[in-house]
């Protein structure tokens, strides 16, 4: 029999998922107040039933919630959930949100205009990142703008950033720039890729998602130099570029395998799983068994970059992670695996699109199936 917590006067039954269920406005707007309370238990309560609510009657409430509510986390979390919703009303309440006091709110609505590109938005989040007072929502503009392809505005904002600037922010742009396939960026990312530095890795590892050949003479020459540390990179984005893949895989894991395994090598360890993510991310189903394999029966310190890696795949390629989860035969030790990874992401706007993509496979999976089970673990194991 599950058991039910009561919130707001609306019992949420842990357990069996369901479909919508119907509150009364007086339970909804008590559950929407309580998004931001400090106690995490009723705050996750609050986002289930939120959550679970029936859109005609939940868009509606979030919408004013974000408008005016008097708690600006409530306003942020508002937002975060309304943007779950999949409901076309949000996009106007976003485009609103540029300019807003509240620095939350703002992240939300860059990172919302990261996954909805609009062209006629170029220009507005230009001037936002020309007037953004707070470093660290630069790097979710920077995805933002990136997202919006090869647009000439975008061109000459991201460039600039790539060779000048704090290597915070070179760092963000060179990431946005080879998720994005920003083909025209190859250049200046090879001169970053050649420079011995912080940066250099995330140069080779831009230049790899770009996939670009004209990078692989650059990559090429630096597998035969760089250091340890960095070969994993370096064998990721070779892989990348469609070379030798099999045997550059097979270099990245065993990589991980060794540093997990050998005490003194953490750096190398992070550099094995970021890489490891990569390609697990761009599809590579076996990156992201070994990422599991290494990572579930792991402490720390090796378990930290692992679980942060296998996060990294699942707000990327949901898909395969659902896909590869459902085979694995160790399944607790690695959702354990993946949520120590969510608790260190604290990405909210990206852990909801994981959850709506989960919560949707729930309900296309066959009563009593494998993916029925996993993704009803998943919802419980995560607490969405």
């Amino acid at each position: 029999m599950p058991c039910a917590l009561l919130l707001g006067g609306v019992a949420f039954l842990h357990g069996q998922e369901r479909g919508p269920q119907s509150v009364s406005a007086a339970q909804l707007q008590a559950a929407i107040d309580q998004l931001g309370n400090l106690d995490f238990p009723t705050r996750m309560n609050a986002s289930r039933t939120v959550r679970r609510a029936p859109a005609e009657q939940v868009v509606p409430a979030l919408t004013e919630a974000v408008s005016g509510h008097d708690d600006g986390y409530v306003r942020f979390r508002a937002l975060v959930l309304l943007t779950g919703f999949g409901d076309p009303r949000a996009r106007d309440v976003v485009r609103g949100l540029l300019d807003d006091p509240n620095n939350r709110v703002r992240e939300v609505a860059y990172a919302w205009y990261e996954h909805n590109p609009e062209p006629g938005m170029v220009g507005p989040l230009i001037q936002a990142n020309e007037r953004e007072g707070d470093d660290f929502l630069r790097p979710v503009l920077f995805r933002a703008l990136a997202a919006h392809g090869s647009d000439p505005r975008v061109r000459d904002t991201l460039l600039p950033a790539v060779k000048s600037g704090q290597d915070f922010f070179r760092s963000a742009v060179i990431e946005a720039l080879g998720d994005y396939r920003a083909a025209y960026a190859v250049s200046e990312l090879i001169d970053v890729a050649n420079l011995d530095g912080p940066l250099q890795d995330d140069a080779v590892m831009a230049l790899g998602g770009i996939g670009d050949r004209r990078a692989l003479e650059t990559l090429a020459a630096l597998q035969r130099t760089v250091p340890r540390e960095r070969q994993p990179a370096v064998a990721a984005a070779i892989c990348l570029l469609g070379v030798n893949c099999d045997a550059h895989e097979t270099f990245v894991a065993d990589s991980l395998r060794f540093a997990a395994g050998n005490p003194g090598f953490q750096e190398l360890v992070r550099a094995s799983a970021t890489a490891a993510a990569a390609l697990a991310s761009r599809g590579s189903r076996d990156m992201f068994q070994v990422l599991f394999d290494v990572g579930g029966p792991s402490v720390d310190p090796v378990r930290a970059p692992v679980a942060l890696a296998t996060a990294t795949v699942a707000i990327r390629n949901t898909p395969l992670a659902l896909s590869v989860l459902e085979q694995r035969t160790d399944r607790d030790a690695a959702i354990a695996l993946l949520a120590d990874g969510f608790d260190m992401l604290e990405e909210d706007f990206d852990e909801e699109r994981f959850f709506v993509a989960v919560r949707s496979a729930y309900w296309r999976a066959e009563d009593g199936s494998a993916a029925r089970q996993l993704t009803q673990q998943l919802i419980e194991r995560l607490e969405f």
